[in-house]
């Protein structure tokens, strides 16, 4: 059985910082490409970062997060970590980390495509108070 399960999620003044992590079981993550998600109440859930399996190697940031936000992965830990920096109240969201064969699906997701991505975790809230 595949599992995906975030933790790292918490409550943080603006300018704060968090690590979430994607703990993934029944798969080995780096042959696998990796998205983090978030959703607020009300809206689409939204690409925030993904990152291409381990042999396709690329990666996507949203703009909102770019230079605030690195992906990286842990392969011996079978983890991906979204290292959130400068966070801002419109961070404010659950966020969700996903998992999928397709780098190219899993990447267009992120970019708001309609791919269907495989597994999905639970979600962590993440909350950034002003």
């Amino acid at each position: 059985e595949v599992q995906l399960v975030e933790s790292g999620g918490g409550s943080v003044q603006a300018g704060g910082s968090l690590r979430l992590s994607c703990a993934a079981s029944g798969i080995s993550a780096e042959d696998f490409a990796i998205g983090w998600f978030r959703e607020v109440p009300g809206k689409r859930r939204a690409g925030v970062s993904c990152v291409g399996s381990t042999f396709d190697g690329r990666t996507y940031y949203e703009d909102s997060v770019k230079g605030r936000v690195t992906v990286t992965r842990d392969n011996a830990e079978n983890r991906v970590f979204l290292e959130m920096n400068n966070l801002k109240p419109d961070d404010t969201a659950v966020y969700y980390c996903a998992a999928d064969r397709s780098s190219i699906g899993v990447l267009n997701t992120c970019q708001g495509g309609s791919y269907d991505v495989e597994y999905w975790g639970e979600g962590t809230q993440v909350t950034v108070a002003r």
